[in-house]
């Protein structure tokens, strides 16, 4: 018994993809159909870690307990006392004429 020709075994292949609802790829290319395929991992993760809660906002939930965050202060002060001495950020440009990018190009 001879085998059957190529052309009948593409057409085969083709209409078993079509009844089983598979892709069709005679060439046996590298799709990715596989992962496509599969079940997104994100929503399980998300509701498998608890949401973490920071101090910001447990203290807007509950305005009334006036909560401090001591860390917080102590960053807004050193900030305060680095700019007493002249270490602070520099300021923003409010446009492009005081930026000191363009104050460099024009004196080249």
């Amino acid at each position: 018994m001879a085998a059957p020709a190529r052309s009948r075994l593409l057409e085969l292949t083709r209409l078993r993809c079509d009844v089983f609802s598979t892709l069709y790829n005679p060439l046996g290319l590298r799709t990715g159909a596989k992962y496509l395929r599969a079940r997104l991992r994100g929503p399980s993760m998300v509701q498998y870690y608890p949401k973490q809660l920071s101090f910001k906002d447990l203290s807007k939930s509950m305005p009334q307990l006036k909560l401090v965050n001591f860390e917080e202060e102590q960053r807004l002060f050193d900030v305060a006392e680095r700019k007493k001495r002249g270490k602070g950020a520099p300021k923003k440009a409010k446009s492009p004429e005081e930026s000191r990018r363009l104050a460099k190009k024009k004196r080249k």
